[in-house]
Protein backbone atom coordinates (compact mmCIF):
# COMPACT_ATOMS: atom_id res chain seq x y z
CA UNK A 1 0.00 0.00 0.00
CA UNK A 2 1.63 3.22 -1.13
CA UNK A 3 -1.29 5.58 -1.70
CA UNK A 4 -1.44 8.66 0.50
CA UNK A 5 -3.88 8.10 3.37
CA UNK A 6 -5.76 11.38 3.59
CA UNK A 7 -7.98 11.91 6.63
CA UNK A 8 -11.70 11.38 6.23
CA UNK A 9 -13.69 14.59 6.32
CA UNK A 10 -16.72 14.77 8.59
CA UNK A 11 -18.99 14.83 5.51
CA UNK A 12 -17.20 11.79 4.04
CA UNK A 13 -17.35 9.96 7.39
CA UNK A 14 -21.08 10.54 7.77
CA UNK A 15 -21.77 9.71 4.13
CA UNK A 16 -19.91 6.41 4.37
CA UNK A 17 -21.84 5.56 7.51
CA UNK A 18 -25.15 6.41 5.84
CA UNK A 19 -25.86 9.15 8.37
CA UNK A 20 -26.52 12.09 6.07
CA UNK A 21 -29.73 13.44 4.67
CA UNK A 22 -32.41 12.52 7.18
CA UNK A 23 -30.73 13.17 10.52
CA UNK A 24 -30.64 10.80 13.49
CA UNK A 25 -33.51 9.72 15.71
CA UNK A 26 -33.49 8.06 19.11
CA UNK A 27 -34.82 4.97 17.35
CA UNK A 28 -31.77 5.05 15.10
CA UNK A 29 -29.55 5.38 18.15
CA UNK A 30 -31.13 2.28 19.68
CA UNK A 31 -30.77 0.33 16.45
CA UNK A 32 -27.13 1.28 16.12
CA UNK A 33 -26.80 0.40 19.34
CA UNK A 34 -7.73 -19.93 30.67
CA UNK A 35 -6.51 -17.57 33.51
CA UNK A 36 -5.53 -14.36 31.76
CA UNK A 37 -1.76 -14.13 31.67
CA UNK A 38 -0.84 -11.32 29.28
CA UNK A 39 2.91 -10.79 29.48
CA UNK A 40 2.58 -7.07 28.82
CA UNK A 41 0.27 -4.42 27.46
CA UNK A 42 2.36 -4.44 24.31
CA UNK A 43 1.60 -8.15 23.91
CA UNK A 44 -2.11 -7.39 24.27
CA UNK A 45 -1.81 -4.81 21.50
CA UNK A 46 -0.14 -7.36 19.25
CA UNK A 47 -2.85 -9.92 20.02
CA UNK A 48 -5.65 -7.48 19.22
CA UNK A 49 -4.09 -6.51 15.89
CA UNK A 50 -2.71 -9.91 14.90
CA UNK A 51 -4.65 -9.96 11.64
CA UNK A 52 -3.55 -6.52 10.55
CA UNK A 53 -0.94 -6.15 7.79
CA UNK A 54 2.57 -5.30 8.99
CA UNK A 55 4.32 -2.18 7.71
CA UNK A 56 7.30 -3.04 5.51
CA UNK A 57 10.54 -1.74 7.05
CA UNK A 58 11.79 1.27 5.18
CA UNK A 59 8.56 1.79 3.24
CA UNK A 60 7.94 5.22 4.76
CA UNK A 61 4.81 6.58 6.43
CA UNK A 62 2.32 5.74 3.67
CA UNK A 63 1.84 2.09 4.61
CA UNK A 64 1.28 2.92 8.28
CA UNK A 65 -1.08 5.76 7.40
CA UNK A 66 -3.05 3.51 5.05
CA UNK A 67 -3.58 0.94 7.82
CA UNK A 68 -4.81 3.66 10.18
CA UNK A 69 -7.24 4.86 7.51
CA UNK A 70 -8.43 1.31 6.79
CA UNK A 71 -9.32 0.84 10.47
CA UNK A 72 -11.41 4.01 10.52
CA UNK A 73 -13.15 3.08 7.26
CA UNK A 74 -13.96 -0.35 8.72
CA UNK A 75 -15.43 1.32 11.81
CA UNK A 76 -17.56 3.56 9.59
CA UNK A 77 -18.77 0.61 7.51
CA UNK A 78 -19.74 -1.23 10.71
CA UNK A 79 -22.02 1.52 12.08
CA UNK A 80 -25.42 0.00 12.82
CA UNK A 81 -24.28 -3.54 12.02
CA UNK A 82 -24.29 -4.74 15.65
CA UNK A 83 -27.67 -3.96 17.24
CA UNK A 84 -26.72 -5.81 20.45
CA UNK A 85 -23.67 -3.64 21.23
CA UNK A 86 -25.80 -1.26 23.28
CA UNK A 87 -27.61 -3.71 25.53
CA UNK A 88 -31.35 -3.47 25.95
CA UNK A 89 -32.97 -4.31 29.31
CA UNK A 90 -33.45 -8.04 29.77
CA UNK A 91 -36.97 -9.48 29.61
CA UNK A 92 -38.39 -10.87 32.84
CA UNK A 93 -41.37 -12.78 34.15
CA UNK A 94 -43.57 -11.74 37.05
CA UNK A 95 -44.25 -14.37 39.72
CA UNK A 96 -45.68 -13.75 43.19
CA UNK A 97 -44.79 -10.07 43.10
CA UNK A 98 -41.18 -10.75 41.97
CA UNK A 99 -39.52 -9.69 38.74
CA UNK A 100 -37.83 -12.94 37.71
CA UNK A 101 -34.68 -12.96 35.59
CA UNK A 102 -33.16 -16.21 34.32
CA UNK A 103 -29.39 -16.31 33.80
CA UNK A 104 -27.55 -19.28 32.28
CA UNK A 105 -23.75 -19.57 32.42
CA UNK A 106 -22.02 -21.22 29.45
CA UNK A 107 -18.55 -21.57 27.96
CA UNK A 108 -17.67 -21.04 24.32
CA UNK A 109 -16.04 -18.79 21.77
CA UNK A 110 -16.87 -15.07 21.67
CA UNK A 111 -16.23 -12.91 18.63
CA UNK A 112 -14.57 -9.64 19.62
CA UNK A 113 -14.15 -8.77 15.94
CA UNK A 114 -15.18 -10.63 12.76
CA UNK A 115 -12.95 -13.68 12.45
CA UNK A 116 -11.30 -12.98 15.80
CA UNK A 117 -12.70 -15.14 18.61
CA UNK A 118 -11.55 -15.79 22.16
CA UNK A 119 -12.37 -18.34 24.85
CA UNK A 120 -15.20 -16.88 26.91
CA UNK A 121 -17.67 -17.50 29.69
CA UNK A 122 -21.10 -16.08 28.96
CA UNK A 123 -24.35 -15.09 30.59
CA UNK A 124 -27.20 -16.03 28.23
CA UNK A 125 -24.76 -16.48 25.36
CA UNK A 126 -23.28 -12.98 25.34
CA UNK A 127 -20.37 -10.89 26.68
CA UNK A 128 -21.11 -8.85 28.68
CA UNK A 129 -24.32 -10.46 29.87
CA UNK A 130 -27.75 -8.89 29.32
CA UNK A 131 -28.53 -5.71 31.20
CA UNK A 132 -30.79 -6.20 34.21
CA UNK A 133 -32.87 -3.09 34.87
CA UNK A 134 -35.36 -2.72 37.73
CA UNK A 135 -36.94 0.06 39.76
CA UNK A 136 -36.30 0.98 43.37
CA UNK A 137 -38.62 -1.06 45.56
CA UNK A 138 -38.96 -3.96 43.11
CA UNK A 139 -38.73 -7.48 44.49
CA UNK A 140 -36.08 -9.19 42.38
CA UNK A 141 -35.45 -12.89 41.77
CA UNK A 142 -32.43 -13.99 39.70
CA UNK A 143 -32.23 -17.70 38.88
CA UNK A 144 -28.67 -18.64 37.93
CA UNK A 145 -28.14 -21.97 36.15
CA UNK A 146 -24.58 -23.18 35.63
CA UNK A 147 -24.28 -24.96 32.29
CA UNK A 148 -20.48 -24.63 32.27
CA UNK A 149 -18.66 -27.96 32.41
CA UNK A 150 -15.28 -26.92 33.78
CA UNK A 151 -16.04 -24.71 36.78
CA UNK A 152 -18.47 -23.86 39.53
CA UNK A 153 -19.60 -20.25 39.82
CA UNK A 154 -21.78 -17.76 41.73
CA UNK A 155 -23.23 -14.28 41.15
CA UNK A 156 -22.32 -11.24 43.24
CA UNK A 157 -24.48 -8.12 42.79
CA UNK A 158 -21.73 -5.52 42.91
CA UNK A 159 -22.84 -2.32 44.65
CA UNK A 160 -26.40 -3.58 45.22
CA UNK A 161 -27.59 -3.61 48.83
CA UNK A 162 -28.75 -7.19 49.46
CA UNK A 163 -29.25 -9.47 52.48
CA UNK A 164 -26.01 -11.19 53.48
CA UNK A 165 -27.26 -14.58 52.32
CA UNK A 166 -27.67 -13.17 48.78
CA UNK A 167 -24.14 -11.68 48.51
CA UNK A 168 -22.90 -14.44 46.19
CA UNK A 169 -19.50 -15.30 47.69
CA UNK A 170 -18.88 -19.08 47.78
CA UNK A 171 -18.08 -20.56 51.20
CA UNK A 172 -18.87 -17.25 52.87
CA UNK A 173 -22.56 -16.77 52.03
CA UNK A 174 -23.38 -19.80 49.85
CA UNK A 175 -22.01 -22.96 48.30
CA UNK A 176 -20.67 -22.56 44.76
CA UNK A 177 -23.09 -23.36 41.97
CA UNK A 178 -21.76 -26.66 40.60
CA UNK A 179 -21.97 -27.55 36.89
CA UNK A 180 -25.55 -28.54 36.16
CA UNK A 181 -26.91 -26.89 39.33
CA UNK A 182 -28.88 -23.68 39.94
CA UNK A 183 -29.16 -21.07 42.69
CA UNK A 184 -31.91 -18.51 43.25
CA UNK A 185 -31.13 -15.00 44.50
CA UNK A 186 -33.93 -12.88 45.98
CA UNK A 187 -33.82 -9.34 47.31
CA UNK A 188 -35.57 -5.98 47.16
CA UNK A 189 -33.94 -3.30 45.00
CA UNK A 190 -33.09 -0.63 47.55
CA UNK A 191 -30.38 1.68 46.25
CA UNK A 192 -30.89 3.29 42.84
CA UNK A 193 -27.92 3.67 40.53
CA UNK A 194 -25.49 1.98 38.15
CA UNK A 195 -24.35 -1.37 39.54
CA UNK A 196 -23.01 -4.64 38.16
CA UNK A 197 -23.48 -8.37 38.50
CA UNK A 198 -20.60 -10.79 38.04
CA UNK A 199 -19.00 -13.99 39.20
CA UNK A 200 -17.24 -14.08 42.58
CA UNK A 201 -15.69 -17.53 42.08
CA UNK A 202 -12.29 -17.68 40.37
CA UNK A 203 -13.27 -14.13 39.51
CA UNK A 204 -10.03 -12.98 37.87
CA UNK A 205 -10.72 -15.50 35.13
CA UNK A 206 -14.50 -15.79 35.10
CA UNK A 207 -15.29 -12.06 35.17
CA UNK A 208 -12.69 -10.99 32.64
CA UNK A 209 -13.71 -13.85 30.35
CA UNK A 210 -17.27 -12.57 30.32
CA UNK A 211 -19.31 -13.41 33.44
CA UNK A 212 -20.27 -9.77 33.99
CA UNK A 213 -23.15 -7.46 33.22
CA UNK A 214 -24.88 -4.19 34.10
CA UNK A 215 -27.43 -4.08 36.92
CA UNK A 216 -29.27 -0.76 36.93
CA UNK A 217 -31.80 0.30 39.55
CA UNK A 218 -33.88 3.28 38.49
CA UNK A 219 -35.18 5.56 41.24
CA UNK A 220 -38.88 5.39 42.04
CA UNK A 221 -38.97 9.19 41.95
CA UNK A 222 -37.79 9.98 38.42
CA UNK A 223 -37.77 13.72 39.16
CA UNK A 224 -34.41 13.32 40.89
CA UNK A 225 -32.83 12.06 37.66
CA UNK A 226 -31.22 14.34 35.04
CA UNK A 227 -33.36 14.84 31.95
CA UNK A 228 -31.60 13.10 29.06
CA UNK A 229 -32.53 12.15 25.51
CA UNK A 230 -30.75 8.78 25.55
CA UNK A 231 -28.39 6.74 27.72
CA UNK A 232 -25.60 4.29 27.02
CA UNK A 233 -23.70 1.80 29.18
CA UNK A 234 -20.04 1.01 28.49
CA UNK A 235 -18.63 -2.10 30.19
CA UNK A 236 -14.83 -1.90 30.15
CA UNK A 237 -12.63 -5.02 30.02
CA UNK A 238 -8.98 -5.69 29.35
CA UNK A 239 -7.79 -9.19 30.11
CA UNK A 240 -9.73 -12.41 29.57
CA UNK A 241 -11.38 -11.31 26.32
CA UNK A 242 -8.90 -8.51 25.60
CA UNK A 243 -9.14 -4.74 25.45
CA UNK A 244 -12.82 -4.22 24.75
CA UNK A 245 -15.87 -1.99 25.14
CA UNK A 246 -19.10 -3.96 25.61
CA UNK A 247 -17.25 -7.09 24.53
CA UNK A 248 -16.02 -5.69 21.20
CA UNK A 249 -12.73 -4.27 19.95
CA UNK A 250 -12.33 -1.31 17.58
CA UNK A 251 -13.03 -1.09 14.67
CA UNK A 252 -16.00 -3.33 15.58
CA UNK A 253 -17.29 -1.20 18.43
CA UNK A 254 -20.35 0.98 17.82
CA UNK A 255 -20.51 4.78 18.09
CA UNK A 256 -22.93 6.87 20.08
CA UNK A 257 -25.23 8.62 17.59
CA UNK A 258 -26.83 11.89 18.67
CA UNK A 259 -28.61 14.91 17.27
CA UNK A 260 -27.18 18.36 17.80
CA UNK A 261 -28.33 19.73 21.15
CA UNK A 262 -29.25 16.41 22.76
CA UNK A 263 -28.19 15.61 26.32
CA UNK A 264 -26.99 12.02 26.76
CA UNK A 265 -26.03 9.90 29.76
CA UNK A 266 -23.11 7.46 29.74
CA UNK A 267 -22.64 4.85 32.47
CA UNK A 268 -19.09 3.48 32.78
CA UNK A 269 -18.52 0.11 34.45
CA UNK A 270 -14.99 -1.29 34.80
CA UNK A 271 -15.02 -5.11 34.93
CA UNK A 272 -11.34 -5.48 34.03
CA UNK A 273 -8.10 -5.69 35.98
CA UNK A 274 -6.65 -2.32 34.93
CA UNK A 275 -7.58 1.35 35.24
CA UNK A 276 -9.07 3.07 32.20
CA UNK A 277 -9.03 6.87 31.88
CA UNK A 278 -11.92 7.41 29.45
CA UNK A 279 -11.34 10.44 27.26
CA UNK A 280 -13.99 12.12 25.09
CA UNK A 281 -12.74 14.57 22.49
CA UNK A 282 -14.40 17.95 22.03
CA UNK A 283 -17.16 17.63 24.64
CA UNK A 284 -17.00 17.98 28.44
CA UNK A 285 -18.34 15.17 30.58
CA UNK A 286 -20.32 16.20 33.65
CA UNK A 287 -19.78 13.57 36.34
CA UNK A 288 -23.05 13.14 38.25
CA UNK A 289 -22.67 9.84 40.15
CA UNK A 290 -20.00 7.44 41.43
CA UNK A 291 -20.70 3.79 42.24
CA UNK A 292 -24.41 4.47 41.91
CA UNK A 293 -24.48 7.32 44.42
CA UNK A 294 -25.34 10.84 43.16
CA UNK A 295 -22.54 13.33 43.72
CA UNK A 296 -23.44 16.30 45.94
CA UNK A 297 -21.37 18.48 43.61
CA UNK A 298 -21.14 17.31 39.97
CA UNK A 299 -17.99 18.33 38.12
CA UNK A 300 -16.73 18.55 34.55
CA UNK A 301 -13.81 16.75 32.94
CA UNK A 302 -12.66 15.47 29.57
CA UNK A 303 -10.87 12.40 30.96
CA UNK A 304 -12.40 10.27 33.71
CA UNK A 305 -10.29 7.60 35.39
CA UNK A 306 -12.35 4.45 36.02
CA UNK A 307 -10.67 1.89 38.29
CA UNK A 308 -11.60 -1.82 38.47
CA UNK A 309 -14.99 -2.21 40.16
CA UNK A 310 -15.89 1.47 39.82
CA UNK A 311 -18.93 2.90 38.09
CA UNK A 312 -19.37 6.49 36.99
CA UNK A 313 -22.36 8.23 35.43
CA UNK A 314 -21.76 11.27 33.23
CA UNK A 315 -23.92 13.49 31.08
CA UNK A 316 -22.74 15.04 27.83
CA UNK A 317 -24.40 17.97 26.03
CA UNK A 318 -23.97 17.30 22.31
CA UNK A 319 -23.52 20.93 21.26
CA UNK A 320 -20.67 20.55 18.76
CA UNK A 321 -21.39 18.69 15.52
CA UNK A 322 -18.85 16.23 14.22
CA UNK A 323 -17.23 12.86 14.78
CA UNK A 324 -15.53 12.92 18.17
CA UNK A 325 -13.04 10.22 19.14
CA UNK A 326 -13.83 8.46 22.42
CA UNK A 327 -11.24 6.11 23.95
CA UNK A 328 -9.21 4.90 26.89
CA UNK A 329 -6.25 7.24 27.29
CA UNK A 330 -3.79 4.57 28.27
CA UNK A 331 -2.55 4.74 24.71
CA UNK A 332 -1.43 1.11 24.53
CA UNK A 333 -5.11 0.24 25.09
CA UNK A 334 -6.19 2.20 22.04
CA UNK A 335 -3.58 2.67 19.32
CA UNK A 336 -0.52 1.05 17.77
CA UNK A 337 1.48 1.24 14.57
CA UNK A 338 -1.38 -0.64 12.91
CA UNK A 339 -3.88 2.05 13.87
CA UNK A 340 -6.56 2.36 16.51
CA UNK A 341 -7.78 -0.84 18.18
CA UNK A 342 -9.27 -2.07 21.43
CA UNK A 343 -10.95 0.51 23.65
CA UNK A 344 -11.96 3.05 21.03
CA UNK A 345 -15.30 4.29 19.72
CA UNK A 346 -16.75 7.69 18.80
CA UNK A 347 -19.58 10.11 19.50
CA UNK A 348 -21.18 11.25 16.23
CA UNK A 349 -23.27 14.41 16.44
CA UNK A 350 -25.31 15.61 13.48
Amino acid sequence: MTANAKPLSRRKFLALAGLTGTGLSLAACAAAPAQPTPTSLAAMAVDMTANAPTPTPGSGPDDMDAMHKTGVETFVANVGKDPTFWRKPMDYKTEGGFKVFEITCTEGRWEVAPGQTVDAMMYNGMVPGPEIRVTEGDKVRVICKNDMQSQSTAIHFHGVLVPNSMDGVPYITQDPIKPGASFTYEFTARNPGAHMYHSHHNAAEQVTKGLMGAFIIEPKDKSVEPQVDAEYTLVLNDSGIGLTLNGKSFPYTQPILAKLGQNIRIRYMNEGLLIHPMHLHGLPQTVIAKDGWPLPQPYKCDTLNVAPGERYDVTVVCDEPGVWAFHCHILSHAESAHGMFGMVTAVIIQ
